[in-house]
């Protein structure tokens, strides 16, 4: 049924595309179709070659209905004349790049068409990452990127409760792992404290988003994401002491605060119990299967330091007819038959696509952040100046969460964390526009 639907929908594009160009504030729906789709992810989704049962980071050709309303709204940003260029900014010539050096290891991949399957999803990131940038920087409507966040965030939230409260031990809401949402909900709950520490909450937008806020954190403690509850105080803590800079005075943050420490302490109390049984009651077998996949990883990447044995090809080369379980496991003294992936996307990307691919990827994750670090400096005073404050927080607890798990190569955190980039970008290339209006605003 779904093969018929997307059918449909692909021979729509054409029309969508030509109602967009003649009703261009239309695209503003097509937005808003976008973060939708990203509620019910999975449901508006289609695998094409799908290898269901493939225990890797991408499992078929993946389209979703984000993918036809991102390429639709491309096509009609196009005609319009609204992309001068190509790659539009850094970070996104540094994704490209970084594409570029994932792309030799093809040529040792065992399975070629498994391969594909990430090259294909790092292809429809870059549709998606265009259109939200094109977007931004076409409509300057930052306001409805962060009502479209929080409503998400909300959406996630109600999923999790549910699934919570029906008797599901570790939630993962509408993501497909608790891992994955808990990361991305570290990404989302930063911005939205920031918004809350920073701003006046006046009007019915300033109460969503303050109210998203708290609902993230739940939703991280909820997952109980050993990686995720240990990257809270690192997330909001960088939050806190870059609001704590923007110049408005620290009285009023700390009127704020007092009360949320409150809640925040009885929350953590009546929690506590459970996260201390999550922690103590760990199975060693957990910490034991990431050293053991990370000595694989190593042993792989001594045979391929440089070209990696083939992007999406980790679980192939785990397989007994290849020697790296055994000189893994002759090392550490044990057997290992393992099919999982290892649980460190650096070291996951350095075996499967080499160390140049791995220097590529983390340029461009630090790039981003070198941006929010910049961005403090320059949106002081603006309203804006906290969407840099949470995104350094943000960035830095997914960046430092990545070095436990691989959650970061699941395409729907990908997606998340390409939203956050673009909303990035834009701050970034056109702070002046914004420091002037706040400028004007002073002046009248």
């Amino acid at each position: 049924m779904k093969y018929y639907v997307f059918s449909l929908a692909l021979l729509g594009l054409p029309f969508l595309s030509f109602l967009l160009y003649f009703n261009f504030r239309w695209v503003k729906y097509a937005f808003w179709g976008m973060v939708a789709a990203m509620c019910l992810y999975h449901p508006t989704s289609i695998n094409f070659f799908s290898h269901e049962d493939y225990p890797g980071s991408s499992r078929g050709m993946e389209v979703s209905l984000i993918h036809l309303l991102a390429f639709a709204s491309l096509v009609a940003f196009l005609v319009r004349g609204k992309i001068q260029r190509l790659f539009p900014e850094t970070g996104y010539k540094l994704y490209f790049i970084y594409f570029l050096l994932c792309l030799p290891s093809l040529a040792y991949a065992a399975d070629g068409l498994i391969a594909w399957f990430e090259v294909w999803k790092m292809i429809m990131l870059f549709i998606f990452y265009l259109m939200v940038y094109s977007y931004l920087k076409t409509t300057d409507d930052v306001r409805s990127v962060l009502v479209s966040v929080a409503l998400f965030t909300l959406v996630n939230f109600f999923v999790v409760a549910k699934q919570h409260y029906g008797g599901v031990y570790q939630p993962s809401g509408v993501f497909p792992h608790r891992n994955c949402m808990g990361m991305a909900m570290l990404l989302f709950g930063p911005l939205f404290y920031a918004y809350y520490l920073t701003r006046r909450l006046k009007t019915r937008v300033d109460m969503l988003c303050a109210v998203a806020f708290p609902l993230a954190t739940v939703a991280t403690f909820w997952s109980y994401s050993r990686g995720s509850i240990a990257m809270v105080p690192i997330a909001y803590g960088i939050t806190t002491m870059a609001c704590s800079w923007d110049g408005k005075g620290l009285a009023g943050k700390v009127k704020k605060l007092l009360p949320l420490v409150i809640v925040a302490n009885i929350g953590l109390l009546a929690m506590m119990p459970r996260l201390v049984s999550r922690f103590e009651n760990a199975p060693d077998a957990s910490t034991n299967t990431r050293i053991e996949l990370a000595h694989c990883a190593w042993e792989m990447i001594k045979d391929n330091p440089f070209a990696g044995v083939g992007i999406n090809n980790w679980s192939i080369n785990m397989g007994p007819e290849y020697p790296y379980q055994e000189r893994a496991g002759d090392a550490l003294g044990v057997k290992l038959t393992y099919n999982g992936i290892v649980e460190t996307v650096y070291l996951l990307i350095w075996a499967e696509c080499g160390i140049f691919a791995l220097l590529g990827f983390i340029v461009w994750l630090l790039w981003y952040w070198f941006v929010c670090f910049r961005l403090l400096r320059r949106l002081r005073g603006t309203q804006w100046y906290f969407i840099a404050a949470g995104l350094l927080g943000g960035f830095t607890a997914n960046y430092l969460q990545s070095a436990l798990e691989w959650v970061l190569r699941q395409q729907l955190n990908l997606i998340c964390l390409m939203f956050m980039f673009a909303l990035a970008s834009y701050l970034n290339t056109s702070w002046r526009k914004l420091v002037s209006e706040k400028e004007t605003e002073s002046a009248t």
